[in-house]
């Protein structure tokens, strides 16, 4: 796995302020087999690194034909380990300031991303897993922010954040899957169930399934993604 990016983590405060934001973020990746038809983005959820999500690039592309890469989350909270993408205030509804800064490095990471794979953002497909999903909703629906090839949605919700709005209507046929488990203790089911019928209203190409299980990435969720993968970025011809 090659690295992308250095980064100090950011350190909250006990009042709540970010101090030492690193320039930009850390990361892992995987080279494509030959010439790259794509590109995969996962990020990670809360608590863990850039490796946590790492381990699915072969499971998603068995065959080596996306640049995958991984980056990792630049916050660090007093007494919980890990990474994360922003404080939790109340679930559905990040802390404004910790997000606009990682949305701000997420964008300017993906940016280096393209340059340095040379995989254009409208062959890019931006994944996660629980804040990860928030992340990759955030850049791939955000007003102003390059239209991708889809959007991996594993046990997230599309936030609600001051500062932030989507733009929907450039995004009409954008592929989406969205995956839950049925009985997620940490993020309610009934936050995909919601964006389900806010992307489709709006034209977008929602593929949605619900899994009989909690906050987790079970095997057949994997072989969906991977299904789902071959639709979203199209073979680029020999």
């Amino acid at each position: 796995m090659a690295t992308l990016g250095e980064s100090r983590p950011i350190a909250v405060g006990q009042n709540g302020f970010i101090v030492e934001p690193p320039a930009t973020l850390h990361s892992t990746s995987r080279p494509p087999g030959a010439a790259a038809d794509g590109a995969l983005v996962l990020m990670h959820g809360r608590g863990t690194s850039e490796q946590d999500l790492a381990g699915l690039f072969d499971l998603l592309d068995p065959e080596r034909r996306l640049h995958c890469a991984a980056p990792r989350g630049p916050l660090q909270l007093p007494g919980a380990p890990g990474n994360h993408w922003y404080v939790v205030e109340r679930v559905g509804f990040p802390d404004p300031a910790t997000f606009a800064r990682s949305y701000e490095l997420l964008g300017a990471w993906l940016e280096q991303l393209a340059e340095q794979s040379g995989v254009p953002p409208e062959r890019t497909v931006l994944g996660g897993f629980s804040q990860g999903t928030v992340m990759a909703y955030a850049l791939g629906l955000g007003k102003g922010r390059l239209r991708p090839a889809g959007i991996l949605a594993l046990s997230g919700f599309v936030p609600q954040v001051e500062g932030w709005e989507p733009d929907l209507v450039s995004r009409q046929g954008l592929p989406v899957l969205v995956s839950h488990g049925s009985e997620d203790p940490v993020i309610s089911v009934e936050f995909a169930r919601a964006a389900r019928p806010l992307l489709e209203s709006a034209g977008l190409d929602v593929t949605y399934r619900e899994m009989p299980g909690g906050h987790w990435i079970d095997g057949p969720t994997i072989d969906a993604a991977r299904e789902w993968l071959e639709g979203a970025v199209p073979r680029l011809p020999l």
